[in-house]
Parts: C-alpha cells; structure tokens; sequence
C-alpha cells in the first residue's frame, strides 16, 4: 500500500502534464531529484517512477518528451 506522501506527490507530477511528466521519468530515470519528490525515500521514489510509467503507458507515443514534434 502507497503512502499519502507518494499519492500525493503523483499526483503533483501528474497536473504538470504529460510533457512535463515524461521529462520527470528520464529524470527520476536518471536518479535525478524533483522538487515534488523532496523529502520521500528511495522506495518511495522508486513507487513514484514505477506508477508515472504505468499512467503514461496508456499515452503510448501520442505524448513524447520533445513535445510530440
């Protein structure tokens, strides 16, 4: 079970957009910090990543990270 601070961190994430969420995958990817991601665990950022990729799965290629260009 997901903690309110990894919900609620999704679903910052998330209301930045899908551009903007594909950039945060390459960079939680990367093992780059976001700012929405301050203060939470390994794990939890892990459970972050884990579910951003399955949301933006639904998207397939209609949304990629240069803006769909």
């Amino acid at each position: 079970m997901r903690n309110c601070d990894v919900d609620g961190c999704i679903e910052r994430l998330c209301q930045k957009g899908c551009t903007a969420v594909r950039d945060d995958i390459l960079a939680l990817e990367q093992g780059r910090s976001l700012s929405e991601t301050h203060g939470l665990s390994r794990e939890e950022r892990r459970l972050v990543l884990m579910e951003l990729k399955s949301i933006m799965a639904v998207y397939g290629d209609s949304c990629r990270s240069d803006g769909g260009r």
